[in-house]
């Protein structure tokens, strides 16, 4: 049965292919999906037909393409195959879409998640021409029932010129009540206090409203999320969940943490985040919260094992086994899940008042503490910034994680200097790697540098560190930062002229 309930918008179905007659060569189109979740299904391959055929005849067509966080690999992947995006904001994980901006063909701007309502309602890209959203259904009223994830909808509906809605029946009917969508935000100096104390309060709406007069084509689908993968955790993410959990018993042993609940928690995207929160069952821990952008599969096991109590996101980003669960017990998570706006799910002030535990990947760090998480050797974008600075800046334990090597060895993922900054060491509390745990708060940059090296690197790259180190400290005058200027991307420089940081 349909899930347009509403007669205005029911005249407005149509194909795929009609659909994106809408859109224009130049345009800037902002499409749902976060973390792949509420991609839309069938319009966008229409559209990368639509471009391919445009530009086979001679003409040129490409769009600036706005979106939550990521979306699916095949979505970004039609798209960036036909060289049809010129731009692209603010977080990508495609490998074409990555090879195209690291070769300068497509234009990225790698901005915080929190950031981007706010800089799209200011114009910094532009008009937002087509907008293109997911819902799971439209209400009698004319209201859009969200489907599997938020992201930035709202800011879409609310700022497109013409809106493309994709009504998704795959979408189980019963997720409707699971969304809270604020309509409070206001830019500067209108701004008020979000009234948001405990993650699982609710501030706004089940649904999204929408100017039915800007909406110029409706279409119909049912198709399935593309599903996350998620591989099971190997020994390193293990041993990392391991330093990680012990921490928090020592935080808690210290009354720095509440000995149950701990405080609600925020882990990034992947294998080793997903293995850091599977291991919170095994702590006792009961009635845990967590505030954070995505729900993985781990979380959907704390919340029946009754580890968790609610989670709070802003997209669902599950394995095909996760989905299947999720779609089972449509009606046990509901009472246990909200998703929300990408600059609720993300705002500082809320991380700030909640006093969020923000755990986030890495791709490396120096020896002060500094962090990269995006650009490899410095230069080649990896995928974003993505949440991690919203975080890692505002949250209460700021941690980042990730294994002490890469490439076999070849790469250590602590350095004399990082080349491209993301996290200032300011920002930085807690590095872990399967080798240990740094805890760096009240330490001098002279005292961070001995407490990573010794509990963070590679026993093949701890002598090469702490050489660098004594050097550094030697030099007259040198400061409070040590550094051999001469020798600071020393390990980048050797791999990239030999292929290993080891000499």
């Amino acid at each position: 049965m349909s899930r347009i309930h509403n007669s205005t918008f029911a005249q407005k179905v149509t194909s795929a292919a009609d659909a994106v007659t809408a859109i224009h060569p130049g345009d800037t189109v902002a499409i749902s999906g976060f973390a792949s979740a509420g991609t839309p299904k069938v319009v966008i391959p229409a559209l990368a037909e639509r471009i391919h055929a445009v530009r086979g005849a001679g003409s040129n067509f490409t769009i600036n393409l706005l979106t939550g966080a990521s979306v699916s690999s095949a979505t970004e992947r039609a798209l960036a195959e036909i060289d049809g995006i010129a731009l692209r904001m603010p977080y990508q994980s495609e490998p074409t879409a990555r090879r195209k901006i690291n070769d300068g063909r497509m234009d990225y701007v790698d901005i915080h998640l929190s950031h981007v309502a706010q800089q799209v309602w200011e114009g910094y890209y532009g008009n937002v021409d087509v907008a293109i959203v997911e819902v799971s259904g439209v209400t009698e009223s004319g209201e859009l029932i969200p489907s599997a994830s938020i992201g930035n909808n709202k800011t879409w509906l609310d700022v497109a010129d013409r809106i493309i809605l994709e009504v998704n029946s795959w979408v189980p009917a019963e997720m409707q009540g699971m969304h809270d969508v604020y309509y409070g935000t206001a830019l500067p100096p209108h701004r008020k206090p979000l009234q948001l104390t405990h993650v699982e309060d609710r501030i706004g709406q089940p649904t999204f409203r929408v100017d039915p007069a800007k909406v110029v084509a409706v279409v119909e689908t049912n198709a399935p999320d593309s599903a996350s993968e998620l591989t099971d955790p190997d020994d390193v993410s293990l041993a990392i969940a391991g330093h990680v959990l012990d921490f928090f018993a020592h935080e808690v042993k210290a009354g720095r943490l509440p000995a149950d609940t701990l405080l609600p928690l925020q882990a990034g995207i992947g294998n080793v985040a997903n293995a850091v929160l599977g291991g919170l069952d095994r702590g006792g821990y009961r009635n845990l919260t967590c505030y954070s952008e995505v729900i993985q599969d781990s979380m959907l096991r704390l919340i029946k094992d009754g580890a968790v109590a609610h989670a709070s996101a802003t997209s669902l980003a599950l394995s095909e086994k996760g989905l299947a669960d999720l779609t089972a017990n449509i009606d046990f998570y509901r009472n246990h899940i909200t998703l929300r706006p990408q600059e609720i799910s993300n705002h500082p002030e809320v991380v700030r008042r909640l006093g969020i535990i923000a755990m986030n990947g890495m791709l490396e760090a120096d020896i002060y503490g500094n962090v990269n998480s995006t650009h490899v050797m410095g230069t080649k974008i990896m995928n974003g910034i993505g949440g991690s600075g919203d975080f890692a800046r505002n949250g209460y334990l700021s941690m980042f994680l990730s294994p002490s090597t890469a490439k076999g060895g070849a790469i250590s993922s602590i350095v004399p200097m990082i080349p491209h900054v993301d996290h200032t060491e300011h920002d930085v509390q807690v590095l872990v790697t399967e080798q240990g745990l740094a805890d760096l708060r009240g330490l001098s940059p002279r005292k961070r540098s001995q407490v990573i090296i010794d509990n963070c690197a590679h026993p093949e790259f701890r002598p090469l560190l702490h050489d660098y180190v004594a050097r550094a400290q030697a030099v007259p005058n040198v400061g409070h930062t040590p550094h051999l200027l001469g020798e600071a991307f020393s390990f980048h420089e050797r791999f990239t002229a030999t292929g290993s940081m080891l000499p």
